[in-house]
């Protein structure tokens, strides 16, 4: 297991409401796992949602607050995918059928016996955890995450190492934008998880339904996402920082007559800009950005310039929206008008350039463009 590599034992949660039987518990298996305890199945949760690193919970059934039904119950329908597939093990004792029966319908991955030996109990906890990081390897080899519908993690980095290798071959660029909701743990703290998931699903729908086709986004966490552009510029970045930022504050949810406003502060990388030669590192460089734009009171766009004020922003959206007036200017003739902007039509334009040159193999001078598109 990973964590015999870093020397850090897995950690279990043990819930019962009987101090004996923590102990018990506790001394058993020890020696191979650190121990959390609880005695009931509300402190239990709430423990759950603290503690990522808790890989196992061992519950009792029968308990004050919230038994072990409740706990189980809310741990399989949690919107939070580490807490809904952790394995859960009851501590059996003289439960009738019926009562195993219902903990298998609504989830339960085993049964340990009161009376278990050491030797038993630990090799069923090590079974269930070699069991979950096959699942987990399993996941990380899939395109599409299940609940956000966007790429996985894992597949953003793979896909990212092959674009920067051809944007290097193409010398061209690849840059890289991390959003991030401001103040998203007090959000959690003032209206809880719920809500919070709420507010990132709409925000992932918002930038799915704004990045371009040949764009990689994922949700890296709960408040985080990461678009991955090959072919951007660091002006096009903020021009998309901006709309998406406009479209947050139009974004206006209600909870319990209370009205919650959302903004978020973008944090840009780009691999010409920046110099970095990696994708984690890009995202590294972009989520530090939005982290400083974030405690610079929020709703911030930062660069390897630092922070983008609006107007500048505006500046980067009108190029990206000039080139509809650039055509209309060379269909009426007014070339030399259209010559003064070249090079920000260029930016603009190179997305296109790249496309054509990847699918069509025109020998279009990609290099000499962006150069020229710097200017």
């Amino acid at each position: 297991m990973a964590e015999e590599e870093t020397g850090i034992l897995p950690k279990i949660l043990i819930v019962d409401d009987s101090r004996m039987v923590r102990a018990s518990l506790t001394k058993q298996i020890r020696h191979r796992f650190q121990i959390r305890e609880e005695s009931d199945g509300e402190s239990g949760w709430q423990t759950l949602l603290v503690d990522p690193a808790i890989r196992i919970v061992l519950t009792d059934l029968g308990m004050p607050r919230l038994d072990g039904f409740g706990l189980l119950g809310r741990i399989r329908s949690s919107k939070v995918q580490r807490i809904q597939e952790l394995p859960v093990v009851i501590i059996s004792g003289d439960e009738d059928d019926e009562a195993r029966q219902r903990a298998l319908e609504l989830g339960a991955s085993d049964f340990v016996s009161k009376g278990a030996g050491c030797a038993e109990m630990t090799a069923r906890l090590e079974s269930l955890l070699d069991l979950t990081e096959i699942r987990r390897s399993f996941a990380q080899s899939s395109v599409i995450d299940p609940v956000s519908g966007l790429a996985t993690p894992a597949y953003l980095n793979q896909n990212g190492e092959q674009l920067l290798a051809q944007a290097r071959r193409r010398q061209t660029a690849i840059s890289v934008m991390a959003v991030e909701i401001d103040h998203y743990d007090h959000l959690v703290e003032w209206h809880g998880n719920r809500v919070a998931d709420l507010i990132t699903g709409k925000l992932a729908k918002i930038l799915a339904s704004k990045v371009r086709r040949e764009d990689t986004i994922s949700q890296i966490s709960g408040a985080r996402f990461v678009v991955l552009s090959p072919s951007t510029s660091i002006a096009g970045c903020c021009a998309f920082a901006l709309r998406l930022q406009r479209a947050m504050e139009k974004l206006v949810m209600t909870y319990r007559e209370e009205r919650i406003r959302i903004t978020v502060s973008v944090g840009i990388s780009g691999s010409e800009t920046d110099g970095v030669q990696s994708v984690e590192g890009l995202i590294l460089t972009a989520t530090d950005r939005a982290h400083y734009g974030i405690g610079s009171g929020g709703n911030r766009i930062i660069s390897s310039e630092g922070e983008v004020d609006k107007v500048e922003a505006e500046n980067y959206v009108s190029q990206a929206l000039s080139i509809d007036h650039a055509l209309l200017q060379l269909r009426i003739g007014a070339e030399e008008e259209v010559t003064e902007h070249l090079p920000e039509i260029i930016v603009s334009m190179m997305p296109l350039f790249n496309l054509l040159e990847d699918r069509l193999h025109f020998g279009i001078p990609l290099g000499d463009l962006e150069d020229y598109g710097r200017k």
